[in-house]
């Protein structure tokens, strides 16, 4: 199965990704590390003082990796990844009170920390999600307390192995 985390800077798309494909045994990929590495970039944001990504170059970089199966992939946004890419969607959400502090610990300030905190207010990634891919494999999961976290990886590879029976 192809998994897709997504969600606002600072809700534990990382956190998770990687111990889900450790737990799972599926390769993880950091699409903002791929980007780094791959300098995959079409310039530079001023007001978030940010490189912007290179969608294009992205979905090259990912599209044999992604045909061959069994990939998480961890990024804010998707509404440029292809439809066929993914089996399912899960956007963390976290509570504004601990999103704050994790954005700040960051070192997020200003505009760039306000944004980020509408965008969990407003759901943007998840309406996001929503319309770009089926409902019903977009799920919204909890991600502010270590609980949390083992409970959307028990639930997380419950749906794999359910989904390898499936589809075996």
């Amino acid at each position: 199965p192809w998994v897709w985390s997504a969600g606002t800077p600072g809700v534990g798309k990382t956190t998770l990704g990687k111990e889900l494909a450790s737990r799972a045994g599926l390769s993880y990929v950091n699409v903002g590390d791929l980007a780094r590495e791959g300098e995959l970039y079409e310039g530079f944001d001023e007001e978030y003082d940010c490189p912007i990504l290179d969608e294009d170059r992205v979905i090259d970089e990912l599209e044999e990796r992604m045909s061959e199966g069994g990939v998480i992939v961890d990024y804010h946004g998707c509404d440029f990844f292809p439809e066929r890419w993914f089996h399912i969607v899960f956007v963390l959400r976290t509570e504004n009170s601990f999103l704050y502090d994790r954005l700040e610990s960051r070192g997020y300030t200003g505009k760039k920390l306000q944004d980020n905190i509408q965008c969990e207010i407003f759901q943007t990634l998840y309406e996001e999600a929503v319309l770009s891919y089926k409902k019903e494999i977009v799920h919204q999961l909890p991600s502010n307390t270590p609980e949390d976290l083992e409970r959307n990886l028990d639930q997380i590879l419950q749906w794999i192995e359910q989904w390898m029976k499936d589809n075996n």
